[in-house]
């Protein structure tokens, strides 16, 4: 990543707003699978898409995937999605996005953009996500993996 790129933070309540302001605008889900399919995913069916979901780091050794670059972009051009096209990446709680959207950028995707908090956001007083902010906190669609 250089240290040139600035990757936007987008709140969760703005991201599905460009979602669906924009039918070409696509979401990545970077977590694990572990956490897609225990967590939960959003639901963007609502808006006639589907998330594309592409491990940033590997489970269980959570290094980050170096073939992830590659793999992306064959699955962004597999699905018609060109390097202007506004490309939201998402994580549990913002940093591992932060980097794969930085990763992105680096490779030629003019318009990546970070989901500020996440799926779940940060922890609250008790120790626990998804109450404070991010996707699940904003009341977003979303359904068990």
């Amino acid at each position: 990543m250089t240290d040139s790129v600035k990757i936007e933070d987008v709140p969760a309540a703005e991201t599905w707003a460009r979602l669906k302001a924009d039918e070409k605008a696509v979401l990545v889900d970077v977590r694990t699978r572990a956490e897609w399919t225990f967590v939960g995913i959003p639901d963007l069916s609502m808006l006639g898409k589907r998330v594309i979901t592409v491990e940033w780091q590997t489970f269980p050794e959570n290094r980050v995937d170096p073939d992830f670059v590659e793999r992306l972009c064959q699955l962004l051009e597999g699905g018609g999605v060109s390097k202007d096209t506004e490309v939201l990446f998402l994580c549990r709680s913002g940093a591992r996005s932060r980097a794969a959207a930085a990763a992105m950028a680096d490779a030629g995707y003019s318009h990546c953009r970070n989901v500020e908090d996440g799926f779940e956001g940060p922890l609250d007083a008790t120790q626990k996500r998804g109450h404070v902010a991010g996707w699940k906190a904003a009341g977003l669609p979303w359904r068990q993996g």
